[in-house]
């Protein structure tokens, strides 16, 4: 269900080559902390952290479907990966943004830590970190 929401966002909608938006870590429930936001049973958008360093979680994959966006879901899915992790022991969350989502992460508390943005699957994207 979450591939679902990143292949259309990522892959359909920025070009994202298929097989590098389905890693590892999308092999298992397990292998991170994967999230869903469902409207009616249907999925809408979705993300995943794992841990980056002792005590910093990684938040990842963050999509919302396009005709949501702007409605403050992806605010909420956020919020919820960040309470989650605090839940876990997690101190700090670290994120790669893509640059034309930099000003969504600094409303919400991240701070830019790249001094120039750097290509990630093609796309221009900025390291982001917040204290949890």
């Amino acid at each position: 269900m979450a591939f679902d929401v990143r292949v259309e966002v990522f892959v359909k909608e920025q070009g994202v080559p298929r097989d590098m938006e389905l890693d590892e870590y999308d092999e298992s429930p397990t292998a991170c902390n994967h999230y869903i936001v469902e409207e009616g049973g249907k999925p809408i958008a979705a993300g995943r952290f794992k841990t980056f360093e002792p005590g910093v979680a990684k938040m990842q994959r963050i999509a919302v479907l396009r005709s949501y966006r702007g409605s403050g879901i992806g605010k909420f899915l956020l919020q919820a990966m960040e309470e989650e992790a605090r839940r876990l022991g997690y101190r700090e969350s670290v994120l790669d943004a893509q640059c034309s989502a930099e000003a969504f992460y600094l409303k919400l508390g991240y701070v830019t830590e790249s001094e120039e943005p750097f290509l990630d699957a093609g796309i221009e994207h900025v390291r982001m970190r917040k204290v949890l």
